[in-house]
């Protein structure tokens, strides 16, 4: 019979395919299944949700324990829990894959086994508040502040980020880095030319990953593809969609066709996508995009990315650096660089061979194993 039981917080998890935080729980909670303890075991808790959205999570995470279902959707616990309404029946660790948690006041000291810890993968609302709608940077800053109060640990994914974070909270030594990692099942697979084809990739193109968001750089880089030093070649974004895209593009100038826009893939058609680019852009300008330079690397695809202090950490030398000062330049300076790395094609191999290294560096099996250390410290 188990002795203890961590319970994971599976915000997004049963998405289809999940995206953003709903990815990094799902491939960290499968880590700590595999790397649970003698005696322990993991449990997952999730806000309202529909029935096969239970039933994917049931099959993605099979050797959960338990899983509670909440009677509130997510935006009903989202509020419960920013205010301190709502708490978990019975007691015991708690680990949240973000500020997505319920915090509020416990007796750690008396009960030890009373513990809660979050995850805060960027800064971006307080160094980049004006990229991001205002309701999103008060709520993360209103979850901060109960994390600063309540949170017996807070995870971080890069020492720049717990670095940047100590300027924001005090929360003395409870910041751990815990870094991100490429999934296992991140593979091309035996029909990735079919899937590629269906996916209609040209032979030559340049990646990026990420939603339309000012604070994924997002924006600077459509306009890159727009000036007159854009490479030649289309830009594919994954996550997004073409809802937008036609309004930013008349904006930006730029003709039709430039820019493919693919929305959400499964993991296998993003390895295809990763596996053929010539290059992946990763220009955030504060966002937590340290994944997808990771997993570009990972599948030997020469790296482009600003000069994010997280990123710097994780690609170390790796990529081919832009930097972000002087706002209204850097447009150009991403369309430089990208072309650079096309036109050079003893760089771009020395780079695949950098990337594919510093990505060995992180596995989601270390990322586990630290988690457990981290809540059998506490």
């Amino acid at each position: 019979m188990s002795l203890t039981t961590l319970r994971v917080v599976l915000d997004q998890v049963g998405k289809e395919p999940p995206i953003g935080i709903g990815r990094y729980a799902l491939e960290l909670t499968r880590a700590l299944i595999e790397t649970a303890p003698h005696g322990c075991d993991v449990a997952g808790i999730v806000a309202s949700s529909p029935a096969e959205e239970y039933a994917r999570i049931e099959q993605q995470l099979p050797g959960l324990s338990n899983l509670f279902k909440s009677s509130l959707d997510r935006r009903q616990l989202a509020a419960a829990w920013q205010h301190g309404f709502t708490r978990l029946p019975g007691s015991g660790m708690v680990h949240a894959p973000s500020l997505f948690a319920p915090l509020y006041r416990h007796d750690r000291l008396h009960n030890p086994g009373e513990q809660v810890v979050v995850t805060i993968h960027n800064t971006a609302a307080w160094t980049h508040p004006e990229t991001l709608p205002g309701r999103t940077v008060a709520r993360i800053k209103a979850m901060a502040q109960r994390a600063e109060r309540y949170a017996d640990a807070v995870v971080v994914p890069t020492h720049a980020v717990a670095d940047e974070l100590s300027e924001m909270l005090t929360l003395g030594d409870r910041v751990r880095v815990i870094g991100n990692a490429v999934s296992p099942s991140l593979k091309p697979g035996p029909d990735s030319d079919a899937r590629a084809a269906a996916l209609e990739l040209p032979a030559r193109f340049v990646l990026a990953v990420g939603e339309l968001e000012k604070h994924n750089g997002m924006h600077d880089l459509l306009w890159a593809w727009a000036d007159t030093h854009a490479p030649d070649v289309p830009l594919v974004i994954v996550g997004m969609g073409t809802d937008r895209l036609a309004d930013l593009e008349h904006l930006a100038h730029l003709d039709s066709g430039r820019i493919i826009p693919l929305g959400v893939l499964s993991e296998t058609d993003l390895a295809v996508a990763y596996s053929r680019a010539a290059v992946v852009v990763v220009p955030s300008l504060a966002g937590a995009a340290d994944l997808v330079a990771l997993e570009a690397m990972s599948l030997g695809a020469p790296v482009v990315h600003s000069d994010a202090p997280a990123l710097l950490e994780v690609c170390s030398d790796a990529g081919v650096v832009v930097a972000r000062n002087d706002a209204a330049g850097y447009p150009r300076r991403l369309a430089d660089a990208v072309r650079t790395v096309l036109d050079d094609a003893t760089l771009a191999a020395e780079l695949r061979v950098r990337g594919r290294d510093q990505s060995r560096a992180y596995s989601w099996r270390d990322s586990a194993e630290k988690t457990w250390q981290l809540h059998a410290d506490l």
